[in-house]
């Protein structure tokens, strides 16, 4: 028996003696390779913040004591010293942990998180709240490098002077966020000021100074105006120091000792910190080590997909921009810290000049990518679809609104999977299709997502790409049928069809198998894939839906808001009397589970959507049955 299956609590990482913490460390990690390597998830972040994990539970109270994980994707050894370890064998899967700190799992989990940067402005508010009721406790804010990079955690780091709160802030310094770090975030040059001698003394000089009749507090303002211009002139960097934080570091975030003693010192300040803690991605297993970027997000054991036939929609996403960037010379590129997750590695390596990564700066990437629009390029800015949420208002007031042509490529639209309920992307359509100018293309297969990238470059205004975390499913030459802005294309179409199904996207090829097989079964469905989500053409819609007794819409989103309920608004207001199904996903969020789980828990699989349609048309089939009885009868 380990030392980790002793674990159940903090408390009990409190009873090892400290030499026991380096093998405590050791168990942890095997734990974590071993256990990523089978679920898939989050490897070489984890792995950096074991030691750091150990050393915060060891000094800290949680959860009287809050420790706030940014992202949370560096959360596993959290997960294991606060109860979890019996389950961890099932995290990300469907019915066990999710892969990032969730109140519903445990006390120690102080806020659900999921995407970057939140953690300085969450930690203030708790503080805050706490010193209004007079609660005890300790907040620390556990941020890397990157997450620094967007502007949340500095506006939340210019808060923390003005209220005067004694916010502990953990820098996790790996040089990474996903992609490696970028921009002007310089490696602070410090010394350690955090020590309780040091602390007693400054608070006696100040005391003795501002007691000086008349000029105390005067002399106490030059003095602090002196010892900061001191310091910017041995200390170039010195951004923390001048937002009113102590700092502290660097220290080496996988020492032990060093981290207790350093934690246990500040954890007695009553004045905001800054730890600056060193740390390396990927500590302890090699190939992490050395590509911390491919092994941040692991799939289930480490399987090599080169021998599939088929590509995923990211990948023919990556190929077609280095395609189109050879014959373009205005396209450009922006990633915000996932050159690799959306695709554009390739486009980087081989043109590193086109494409542009801004860091963990998602509204900043856009409008950027409006000013690069407003000076002739075409911007491409490739985003996982959940991401594209926190720049709403640039999409609108800066891309929108003056009509900047921008291509927005939503990567991880749709059902996402084991990252759970924050990585979701279904609501980028209820989101941007109502926007000014604005359209949204769905490609269903391989060619259509080379087609729809060249007619997304070629139009005006803001474009939106939305396309599945899957591989492409299918290359039907009726795919390759030309676009028209609104419009769709049949499938299928059939003799005697009394029902029509609408899809948008790759679930047109889950529809297609489904219909095909209730053809076999004498129920002729006809099928649309619709191509756009945004604009659609009234005037064809309600063409193609009239003449029918029931239209079912299927798409991978969220249904309120979504094309299903457009398309309804565009049959009622053409008085289109049709029986309607909406098929898509309903308001409560699914937890983590995989995409071919997800989908089927909402009917969207080829077997859900077989057995819809089947009772679909077994239902229109009746109710004209009965018609014909009625007609006969009189």
């Amino acid at each position: 028996m380990g030392l980790l299956d002793s674990i159940e609590s903090p408390e009990d990482v409190k009873k090892l003696r400290e030499s026991e913490l380096r093998i405590l460390a050791k168990e942890i990690r095997k734990k974590i390779l071993e256990t990523v390597t089978t679920n898939g998830g989050h490897l070489a972040s984890n792995l950096g913040v074991v030691e750091l994990t150990i050393a915060l539970h060891r000094v800290f109270d949680s959860p009287k004591d809050a420790i706030i994980w940014d992202v949370g994707h560096q959360s596993y050894a959290h997960k294991l010293i606060t109860g979890r370890a019996g389950d961890f064998d099932k995290i990300r899967k469907k019915g066990g942990l999710s892969g990032f700190p969730k109140r519903s799992e445990s006390i120690h989990d102080i806020f659900d998180t999921g995407h970057s940067s939140t953690s300085l402005s969450s930690a203030l508010g708790l503080l805050e709240s706490r010193k209004r009721q007079g609660r005890n406790g300790r907040v620390v804010a556990v941020i890397g490098d990157g997450a620094l990079t967007a502007g949340m955690a500095f506006e939340a780091l210019t808060n923390v002077s003005q209220l005067e709160l004694p916010l502990i802030v953990i820098l996790n310094d790996n040089k990474m966020s996903i992609s490696r770090n970028v921009g002007a975030l310089s490696r602070y040059l410090s010394r350690l000021t955090a020590t309780e001698h040091y602390q007693h003394f400054r608070r006696s000089v100040d005391a003795v100074v501002v007691s000086i009749p008349r000029i105390g507090r005067g002399l106490l303002e030059l003095i602090v105006r002196g010892k900061r211009a001191v310091k910017a002139i041995f200390f170039k960097e010195n951004l923390f120091a001048d937002l009113g934080f102590e700092y502290v570091g660097p220290i080496d975030g996988h020492n032990i000792p060093v981290l207790l003693s350093v934690l246990a010192q500040v954890k007695r300040l009553q004045r905001p910190v800054v730890i600056h803690v060193m740390t390396k991605k990927g500590n302890g297993f090699f190939k992490a080590e050395e590509d911390p970027e491919a092994f941040h997000g692991v799939a289930p054991s480490c399987p090599d997909h080169s021998g599939q036939a088929r590509p995923s929609f990211t990948e023919v996403f990556g190929r077609s921009m280095v395609d189109l960037a050879l014959e373009r010379r205005d396209l450009v590129a922006i990633t915000a810290a996932m050159s690799k997750g959306t695709g554009l590695d390739k486009l980087a390596r081989l043109q590193p000049s086109r494409v542009y990564d801004v860091g963990i700066a998602e509204q900043h990437a856009v409008t950027f990518a409006a000013g690069l629009a407003a000076g002739g390029l075409v911007p491409v800015v490739a985003v996982y679809s959940t991401f594209m949420q926190r720049a709403v208002d640039q999409v609108l007031h800066d891309v929108a609104l003056p009509n900047h042509h921008v291509v927005f490529a939503l990567d991880r639209s749709g059902a996402v999977g084991e990252d759970g309920e924050t990585h979701q992307g279904f609501f980028d359509i209820p989101l941007f299709k109502s926007l000014p100018n604005s359209t949204i293309l769905a490609p269903s297969c391989a060619a259509e997502m080379e087609s729809f990238l060249r007619f997304a470059i070629d139009r005006k205004g803001p474009v939106f790409l939305r396309f599945p975390k899957a591989r492409v499913d299918c290359d039907e030459p009726a795919c390759e049928a030309p676009l028209v802005p609104g419009r769709g294309v049949f499938l299928r179409k059939r003799k005697k069809a009394s029902v029509l199904v609408c899809a948008l996207g790759p679930l047109a090829h889950a529809a297609a198998r489904a219909t095909d097989k209730l053809e076999e079964s004498g129920y002729p469905i006809d099928l649309y894939s619709l191509r756009f989500a945004s604009p659609l053409d009234e005037q064809e819609i309600a063409a193609v839906c009239s003449g029918y007794s029931a239209v079912a819409l299927v798409e991978e989103g969220a249904k309120a808001g979504g094309v299903g309920e457009s398309i309804a608004s565009i049959l009622a207001r053409r008085a289109v009397r049709v029986k309607l199904l909406i098929l898509g996903f309903g308001p409560g969020l699914p937890p983590q589970a995989s995409r071919e789980e997800l989908l089927a828990d909402a009917g969207l699989d080829e077997e859900g959507l077989l057995t819809t349609f089947g009772f679909l048309a077994a239902e229109v089939a009746a109710e004209r049955m009965d018609e014909t009885h009625s007609i006969l009868a009189r």
